[in-house]
């Protein structure tokens, strides 16, 4: 398979160097013409100009204006200092967490017939999804709760970053049914919304840019122009450490500083998620290598300061190897093999996010064992409430103080865990 190492839109202008006819047709109209070769449809909203130097005429553009005012970049740049700055990224206290309550009509799952079953599985899709419809705002965005892992009377808070909005809507993504659709439609509209040129995101606002939630949110809005043409593939190529491995954050003179004190580098979610939006490239070569050796070595267990365990590095690795194919392909056997070794007597992985995770990465590489798809559903159905939830389970977070003074911070939410249950649920009766 080929390598590809330019930018996708390099092809269409050298195409048009050489043939006359091209450019022409891409000088009169090129939005008609990437949206044909690209495959994509664009909005409306979007327009595409193309201009032609000569040796007496230069174009030189302009990036876009900064969302943020100077004023508004100081005080991110010196947040982290200020207690009224770190109130601002977050939302309304959120309340304890709700103690689980399974809806008791599906306390007798196991005496359905199949067909019984997986009908049963269908309708807790769909309260699922109506639940999580119920949950995203006006503007499209999910959120999470941030608590303290080491102190539980620290106040709980609400936050929506552009993160947890992509993590749960591209669990979405893999659903067919009109309502998971719409919902991605909508978490889309945020994520750009929150987008900074050229193509990137961050948690906080007083926080660098970081590569994880900016491929995950880069996955999810591919048909946006900045993505589609690979406008921030400069800064991610260039944000490897050197062994070529991904850096987690985008540091530069001006953006804070705050994740310098405790940064972690070459965390193993973070490079599947950027080799997931990569695809296969020469430049992720060494990043490949580094995780299917640690996969093979069996040392990616509590390898990851962002990830609780390692059902959601295997989730993360599943999403890799399927956008790479066939690159990573004969990671397979080896990954299904991992994951299967964590299930337990109940047929489960460990809490029901995990479970939902581990489900969907194994069916996401076709190597799901058909034999427990009956155990699996009830497993699923017997956790989800009547409301159509699952309950508020550690989903990520910094929530160990292994790598640093600041840590024992964990963030989920009961919609977080539904959109993994939905994921999994749909997947297996679907």
């Amino acid at each position: 398979m080929k390598q590809h190492t330019e930018n996708p839109i390099d092809p269409l202008v050298a195409r048009a160097a050489r043939d006359e006819a091209f450019r022409k047709q891409f000088l009169a109209n090129p939005k008609a013409v990437v949206e044909a070769e690209f495959g994509v449809a664009f909005a409306e909203s979007f327009e595409i100009h193309a201009h032609e130097d000569s040796d007496s005429v230069t174009h030189l553009v302009l990036p876009p204006k900064d969302t943020l005012s100077e004023e508004e970049r100081e005080a991110a740049r010196t947040g982290a200092a200020s207690f009224e700055f770190l109130k601002k990224t977050m939302y309304n206290p959120a309340p304890p967490a709700r103690d689980p309550k399974p809806n008791p009509a599906n306390a007798d799952l196991g005496d359905l017939p199949r067909e019984a079953l997986l009908a049963a599985g269908l309708e807790g899709v769909r309260k699922g999804l109506d639940f999580l419809d119920s949950t995203i705002d006006e503007n499209g965005a999910w959120h999470c709760v941030r608590f303290n892992l080491g102190n539980p009377n620290i106040p709980r808070h609400f936050e929506k970053p552009a993160f947890i909005t992509a993590y749960c809507a591209l669990a979405l993504a893999s659903c067919d049914k009109p309502a998971a659709k719409s919902l991605c439609e909508r978490s889309k509209a945020y994520l750009v919304a929150t987008m900074e040129h050229p193509g990137l995101w961050r948690y906080y606002r007083h926080l660098p840019q970081d590569l994880d939630s900016s491929t995950l949110c880069s996955m999810m809005i591919g048909d946006h122009p900045w993505i589609a043409f690979g406008k921030n593939l400069p800064i991610i190529l260039n944000n490897r450490d050197e062994n070529g491995c991904f850096r987690t954050w985008v540091l530069s003179a001006d953006e804070p500083n705050i994740a310098s004190a405790f940064r972690f580098e070459a965390d193993p979610v973070v490079n599947a998620n950027i080799i997931a939006y990569l695809g296969n490239r020469l430049e992720t070569c060494a990043a490949r290598r580094w995780l299917e050796r640690a996969l093979k070595e069996g040392t990616l267990a509590g390898s990851s300061k962002w990830y609780p365990d390692e059902v959601s590095i295997y989730y993360a690795l599943a999403r890799a190897v399927v956008r790479t194919e066939p690159a990573l392909d004969r990671l397979r056997p080896l990954l299904a093999t991992r994951i299967l070794g964590l299930q337990n007597e109940d047929q489960g992985f460990g809490n029901i996010l995990q479970t939902a995770q581990a489900v969907s990465a194994l069916d996401a590489i076709d190597l799901l064992p058909s034999n427990t798809t009956e155990q699996l559903v009830q497993r699923l159905l017997r956790e989800q409430g009547a409301d159509g939830s699952w309950p508020e389970l550690l989903a990520f977070g910094d929530q160990f103080l292994q790598w640093g003074a600041i840590g024992e911070i964990g963030h989920g939410s009961e919609s977080v865990t539904t959109a993994f249950c939905v994921e999994a649920l749909h997947r297996l009766v679907g």
